[in-house]
């Protein structure tokens, strides 16, 4: 009994079951129209945006072709008006490139003479050495500028040239080669070729003269009194008169240079 109770328990709950309901056609048809309706309703109000707006488009790109025209007629004008300025303009780089090269050049043969002059310095007369330390100095320094170093050597030039021209007469410290220490002697200089030196007190003369080594004294004692001679003439206290001093010796000219 209970078991064919429990099977008519079982079958009254499959039939109390509810069964699934099938799709409706109709509603989905429903559903596709609604979904296609939305669908042309969001077409037709971007196809009447764009008409909207390609008006204003197409009239954006003219404008922007218009202004673009003017202006390429702008720029054809000033190249035409500023053509003779470039020209102008391209000339003068030319002429700063041209001379920035002769500035370097210029600057190349500065520092060769720079260097001649240096090496000049020992073979200088004492007395124009001296008066050129400063000079001298100033140009040693390789942070010299190229206006400031000109002048310096224009100065020390000129400096030589005055002095070469001229019979100069003085007194100077001098270390000759033959004294310990140095000494304070009457001088007489024939520009930068030669020049003399006595000591009274040792009856002593030397000849001076600009050699490999640079300048250097040679001793002359035989022609003291004649240096004293010329010295005092030099100086205005004995009447002008012909003396004889030594001289350094100079190279003769072979024959081909005597043409």
């Amino acid at each position: 009994m209970n078991t064919l109770r429990f099977r008519w328990t079982l079958l009254l709950s499959l039939l109390a079951a509810p069964l699934p309901l099938a799709a409706d056609p109709i509603d989905e048809v429903d559903q596709s129209a609604r979904e296609w309706v939305k669908l042309r309703v969001e077409t037709t109000q971007l196809e009447t945006a764009w008409r909207n707006e390609r008006g204003l488009v197409e009239s954006t790109v003219a404008a922007l072709n218009e202004r673009a025209a003017r202006l390429e007629e702008k720029r054809d004008l000033a190249l035409a008006k500023t053509a003779k300025d470039r020209e102008e303009i391209d000339a003068l780089r030319a002429k700063n490139r041209s001379a920035a090269d002769d500035l370097q050049a210029c600057e190349a043969r500065l520092k060769a003479l720079t260097e001649k002059l240096l090496a000049l310095r020992p073979s200088l007369p004492p007395r124009l050495a001296d008066a050129l330390e400063m000079s001298y100095r100033s140009l040693a320094n390789p942070a010299l500028p190229a206006g400031e170093r000109m002048q310096i050597v224009i100065n020390v030039l000129n400096r030589c040239a005055q002095f070469n021209h001229q019979v100069t007469v003085g007194e100077d410290v001098l270390t000759l080669a033959s004294e310990s220490s140095a000494k304070s002697l009457e001088t007489i200089y024939w520009g930068l070729a030669h020049g003399y030196a006595i000591d009274r007190g040792a009856h002593q003369a030397w000849l001076g003269s600009p050699g490999a080594g640079g300048w250097r004294w040679e001793p002359k004692p035989e022609a003291f009194d004649r240096v004293a001679r010329l010295l005092a003439i030099a100086q205005a206290k004995a009447d002008p008169e012909l003396v004889a001093v030594p001289a350094p010796a100079t190279k003769s000219l072979s024959p081909s240079t005597r043409n």
